[in-house]
Protein backbone atom coordinates (compact mmCIF):
# COMPACT_ATOMS: atom_id res chain seq x y z
CA UNK A 1 0.00 0.00 0.00
CA UNK A 2 1.48 3.41 -1.37
CA UNK A 3 1.12 5.79 1.72
CA UNK A 4 2.77 9.59 1.97
CA UNK A 5 5.02 10.65 4.21
CA UNK A 6 3.09 12.37 6.83
CA UNK A 7 3.18 15.72 7.66
CA UNK A 8 3.07 17.38 11.03
CA UNK A 9 0.00 16.75 13.08
CA UNK A 10 -1.29 14.26 10.14
CA UNK A 11 -1.55 11.00 11.59
CA UNK A 12 0.07 7.88 10.41
CA UNK A 13 -2.59 4.65 9.50
CA UNK A 14 -1.19 3.04 12.05
CA UNK A 15 -2.25 5.58 14.33
CA UNK A 16 -5.68 5.60 12.80
CA UNK A 17 -6.08 1.51 12.87
CA UNK A 18 -4.74 1.62 16.88
CA UNK A 19 -6.86 -0.17 19.33
CA UNK A 20 -9.38 -0.96 16.32
CA UNK A 21 -11.18 -4.23 16.41
CA UNK A 22 -9.43 -6.88 14.11
CA UNK A 23 -13.05 -6.63 12.33
CA UNK A 24 -12.14 -2.78 11.56
CA UNK A 25 -8.88 -3.45 10.45
CA UNK A 26 -9.30 -6.09 8.48
CA UNK A 27 -12.30 -4.24 6.49
CA UNK A 28 -10.13 -1.42 6.16
CA UNK A 29 -7.70 -3.39 4.51
CA UNK A 30 -10.30 -5.23 2.52
CA UNK A 31 -11.78 -1.79 1.13
CA UNK A 32 -8.13 -0.44 0.59
CA UNK A 33 -7.02 -3.59 -1.57
CA UNK A 34 -10.29 -3.88 -3.79
CA UNK A 35 -9.92 -0.11 -4.29
CA UNK A 36 -6.43 -0.58 -5.69
CA UNK A 37 -7.08 -3.43 -7.72
CA UNK A 38 -10.15 -1.74 -9.64
CA UNK A 39 -7.99 1.47 -10.16
CA UNK A 40 -4.31 2.63 -9.33
CA UNK A 41 -5.10 5.21 -5.72
CA UNK A 42 -2.78 6.02 -2.96
CA UNK A 43 -3.69 6.25 0.38
CA UNK A 44 -3.25 9.91 2.43
CA UNK A 45 -3.42 9.76 6.38
CA UNK A 46 -4.54 13.71 7.32
CA UNK A 47 -5.09 14.77 11.03
CA UNK A 48 -8.87 13.41 11.08
CA UNK A 49 -9.60 11.37 7.88
CA UNK A 50 -8.01 8.88 5.11
CA UNK A 51 -7.73 9.90 1.96
CA UNK A 52 -7.98 7.45 -1.12
CA UNK A 53 -6.25 9.71 -3.73
CA UNK A 54 -5.81 9.50 -7.65
CA UNK A 55 -2.62 11.59 -8.87
CA UNK A 56 -4.48 14.62 -9.24
CA UNK A 57 -6.94 14.84 -5.91
CA UNK A 58 -9.14 12.73 -3.48
CA UNK A 59 -11.33 10.99 -4.37
CA UNK A 60 -13.09 9.37 -1.41
CA UNK A 61 -12.51 10.00 2.49
CA UNK A 62 -12.63 6.93 5.45
CA UNK A 63 -13.66 9.42 8.29
CA UNK A 64 -14.50 6.76 10.81
CA UNK A 65 -13.16 3.45 11.78
CA UNK A 66 -15.86 2.42 14.47
CA UNK A 67 -15.87 -0.58 16.60
CA UNK A 68 -17.40 -3.01 13.94
CA UNK A 69 -17.34 -0.89 10.49
CA UNK A 70 -15.84 1.45 8.23
CA UNK A 71 -17.42 4.92 7.22
CA UNK A 72 -16.51 6.29 3.32
CA UNK A 73 -17.87 9.18 1.73
CA UNK A 74 -17.37 10.15 -2.06
CA UNK A 75 -17.80 12.86 -3.24
CA UNK A 76 -19.53 13.93 -6.42
CA UNK A 77 -20.53 16.53 -8.70
CA UNK A 78 -24.46 15.19 -8.78
CA UNK A 79 -26.56 13.20 -6.42
CA UNK A 80 -26.60 9.58 -7.10
CA UNK A 81 -30.00 8.35 -5.45
CA UNK A 82 -30.98 5.73 -7.22
CA UNK A 83 -28.57 3.10 -5.08
CA UNK A 84 -28.76 0.92 -2.40
CA UNK A 85 -25.24 1.31 -1.07
CA UNK A 86 -25.30 5.07 0.01
CA UNK A 87 -26.81 5.88 3.77
CA UNK A 88 -26.98 9.38 3.28
CA UNK A 89 -26.62 11.64 0.46
CA UNK A 90 -25.95 15.25 1.21
CA UNK A 91 -25.21 18.43 -0.57
CA UNK A 92 -22.36 20.43 0.63
CA UNK A 93 -23.33 23.59 2.10
CA UNK A 94 -22.54 26.45 -0.22
CA UNK A 95 -21.44 24.06 -3.17
CA UNK A 96 -23.82 23.22 -5.62
CA UNK A 97 -21.03 21.23 -7.31
CA UNK A 98 -20.59 18.51 -4.76
CA UNK A 99 -22.51 16.28 -2.89
CA UNK A 100 -21.28 13.89 -0.62
CA UNK A 101 -21.89 9.93 -0.55
CA UNK A 102 -21.89 8.22 2.45
CA UNK A 103 -21.08 4.37 2.81
CA UNK A 104 -21.16 2.42 5.81
CA UNK A 105 -18.90 -0.75 5.55
CA UNK A 106 -19.89 -3.64 8.10
CA UNK A 107 -18.83 -7.04 6.60
CA UNK A 108 -16.82 -7.47 3.29
CA UNK A 109 -19.55 -8.63 1.55
CA UNK A 110 -21.34 -4.83 1.98
CA UNK A 111 -18.57 -3.96 -1.05
CA UNK A 112 -20.78 -5.46 -3.54
CA UNK A 113 -20.78 -4.99 -7.44
CA UNK A 114 -22.84 -1.60 -7.12
CA UNK A 115 -20.43 0.10 -4.34
CA UNK A 116 -17.39 -1.12 -6.80
CA UNK A 117 -18.93 0.90 -9.51
CA UNK A 118 -19.42 3.82 -7.40
CA UNK A 119 -15.44 3.35 -6.50
CA UNK A 120 -14.76 3.65 -10.05
CA UNK A 121 -17.02 6.47 -11.35
CA UNK A 122 -15.13 8.55 -8.13
CA UNK A 123 -11.57 7.35 -9.80
CA UNK A 124 -12.82 8.36 -13.41
CA UNK A 125 -14.11 11.68 -12.06
CA UNK A 126 -10.93 12.50 -10.13
CA UNK A 127 -8.36 11.40 -13.13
Amino acid sequence: MKQNQPDRGVRTIEEFLANKSTHTRDLFYYFVQHYQLLCPVDIRPAKTMIGIATHRKRIAYITQLGKNFIHVYFPFPQPYPDNLCFQKIAQVPGDDKQFNHHLRLYDKEDLNEEVREFMSLAYQLGC
